[in-house]
C-alpha cells in the first residue's frame, strides 16, 4: 500500500496528513481556511489519492504558516508513500477548463523540485483568502515532494476560477504521474536506476 501519515509541530501550526496513493479520491480536510479546504479537496477528488488533512495554525495573524506548511506535510508525506518510486509513470500533464479559466500543468515526481507558477489572479483576495498563498502552497508542495511543477495559466479573468483550474490541473497531473505503467511496474522510470 502506497499510504503514509505525516505529523508536523511548529510554533506556528499543528498538522497531520494522511495520504493513501491508491485511492478513489475520498478527503476529509479541515485547515480552517474555507477555500484552502475546498482547493485541497479538488486536489484529492482529481487526483484519485484519499486524504485527511487536520491543521490547527495561527490564523489569528494570516493563513500564510497554516497554508505553507500544510504545502510541506502533503509533500513530505508525497515522498513518503511513493517510495522508490519503482512501477510509477512519473511523468503528468493536464489543460484543465474551468469556465473562463484555462490552466496547463505539467510536472515530473523526479526528485528535483522546481517550480515556475504563472498564474495571473486579478483580485488580491477570493473571500477572505489571499490569492498570493496559491503560489505558496505549490512552491511548498513542489519543494517538499521533489517535483519539478510547471503551471501556466492560458488565460482567465476570475480569480477562484483561475485558483481552482490550477489545483484540478496539478490533481491531474499527479493523476498520472502516480499511476502504475503496467508495462513497466517493477522498474524504477529513470536510465540513473533511481529517483
Amino acid at each position: 500500500m502506497r499510504t503514509s501519515k505525516i505529523t508536523r509541530k511548529t510554533a506556528e501550526t499543528d498538522i497531520s496528513v494522511e495520504l493513501n496513493l491508491d485511492g478513489t479520491g475520498v478527503y476529509d480536510n479541515q485547515t480552517g481556511i474555507g477555500f484552502f479546504d475546498h482547493m485541497l479537496d479538488q486536489l484529492a477528488r482529481h487526483a484519485l489519492i484519499d486524504m485527511t488533512v487536520r491543521c490547527a495554525g495561527d490564523l489569528h495573524i494570516d493563513d500564510h504558516h497554516s497554508v505553507e506548511d500544510t504545502g510541506i506535510a502533503i509533500g513530505q508525506a508525497l515522498t513518503e508513500a511513493m517510495g522508490d518510486k519503482r512501477g510509477i509513470r512519473r511523468y503528468g500533464e493536464c489543460h484543465l477548463a474551468m469556465d473562463d479559466a484555462q490552466v496547463r500543468c505539467a510536472l515530473d515526481l523526479s526528485g528535483r523540485p522546481f517550480l515556475i507558477c504563472n498564474l495571473d489572479m486579478p483580485t488580491a483576495k477570493i473571500g477572505t483568502f489571499d490569492t498570493e498563498l496559491v503560489r505558496e502552497f505549490f512552491q511548498a508542495l513542489s519543494t517538499h515532494g521533489g517535483i519539478t511543477l510547471h503551471i501556466d495559466q492560458i488565460h482567465g479573468f476570475n480569480s477562484h476560477h483561475i485558483a481552482e483550474a490550477a489545483f484540478k490541473a496539478v490533481a491531474r497531473s499527479l493523476r498520472d504521474a502516480l499511476e502504475t505503467d503496467p508495462r513497466k511496474a517493477d522498474a524504477i522510470p529513470s536510465t540513473k536506476g533511481i529517483l
